[in-house]
């Protein structure tokens, strides 16, 4: 069993910067993989970024690369998402999950747990 809480969302201008957090607790010994997706309303959820958990390899959507950064404080189980650069195109509600499987996929339907979600919105 594993619980994830986002926090860090908000209001900010293109061109701007957040910082997403991700509190992960319960058996985070079973986790392999941490990311972040994304959904904008009236469309599906899709992939943004994810890290593997014990070497901290990082992977990111075409869309994301470039601005945003992955990272993760395994001492803290907490996994963050830097977003600079922020585009309008960039407002969803952004979900942390877990990947208990050794590999990365961008299917949400291979990320076992969620978060409820953190409201990010870039105006132009």
């Amino acid at each position: 069993q594993v619980q994830l809480v986002e926090s860090g969302g908000g209001l900010v201008q293109a061109g701007g910067s957040l910082r997403l957090s991700c509190a992960v607790s319960g058996r985070t010994f079973s986790i392999y993989a941490m990311g972040w997706f994304r959904q904008a309303s009236g469309k599906e959820r899709e992939f943004v970024a994810a890290i593997i958990r014990s070497v901290g390899t990082a992977y990111y959507a075409d869309s994301v690369k470039g601005r945003f950064t992955i990272s993760r404080d395994n001492a803290k189980n907490t996994v963050y998402l830097q977003m600079n650069s922020l585009k309008p195109e960039d407002t969803a509600v952004y979900y942390c999950a877990t990947r208990q499987i050794g590999s990365v996929v961008t299917n949400p339907e291979g990320w076992n747990y969620w978060g409820q979600g953190t409201q990010v919105t870039v105006s132009s």
